[in-house]
């Protein structure tokens, strides 16, 4: 990736923080502008419009949580470490996400970004899945586990976190992504007992 001068990085960390937490819909580009203390001059110097800015903005979420999530599987830890430091990551990345942003990002087709998360997300489990089965040679996932049915099952949680009946049992969204995470490394995992985040 590129390196980013202050200006772009700051508009981009703004445009985060907002979607995360009011979704793509409500937030404005004066009030990225107004947040990022900046021109709408500079705005446009480097994104064209909103939607491309939220692109960028999921682009180095996906990006950074991959870069993580490689480095967890590459250090020299025991396997329960790791799973340990997966729930820990997971929780650090999607706390106080909205149920405004899930539904915008991922269930509004209309607005464009649906099209490009889909295949940013595609590109994503493809390297994540050579990354799976090193894990698997190195026994922190079950040796019998289908790699191509729990990729299958991973993806479908964008359906499932925009459920409206999943999301009336919690109060947050970040609690239901950590629900269905939890239950997805606990299915991996090879040990007898489940692990616990403390």
């Amino acid at each position: 990736m590129r390196k980013l001068n202050k200006k772009q990085a700051s508009l981009l960390n703004t445009g985060r923080q907002l979607f995360w937490k009011y979704g793509f819909k409500r937030v404005t580009i004066e009030e990225i502008c107004r947040e990022a203390n900046t021109s709408k001059m500079t705005f446009y110097k480097y994104f064209p419009n909103k939607l491309e800015l939220a692109k960028a903005v999921f682009d180095s979420v996906v990006d950074e949580s991959l870069a993580h999530f490689q480095k967890i599987l590459h250090a020299d830890l025991p396997p329960s470490d790791k799973m340990k430091q997966l729930l820990m990551a997971k929780m650090e990345g999607t706390h106080d996400i909205s149920k405004e942003f899930l539904a915008d990002f991922y269930g509004d087709a209309e607005l464009g970004l649906k099209d490009h998360i889909e295949q940013k997300t595609q590109e994503t489990w493809s390297t994540m899945r050579k990354d799976f089965e090193r894990a698997q040679e190195n026994g922190l996932f079950r040796k019998d586990l289908n790699l191509d049915f729990y990729i299958y099952v991973s993806q479908k949680m964008i359906e499932i976190i925009n459920d409206p009946y999943l999301n009336s049992l919690y109060s947050s969204a970040d609690q239901l992504i950590m629900e269905f995470t939890n239950l997805l490394l606990y299915g991996v995992s090879p040990h007898k007992y489940p692990l616990c985040v403390a």
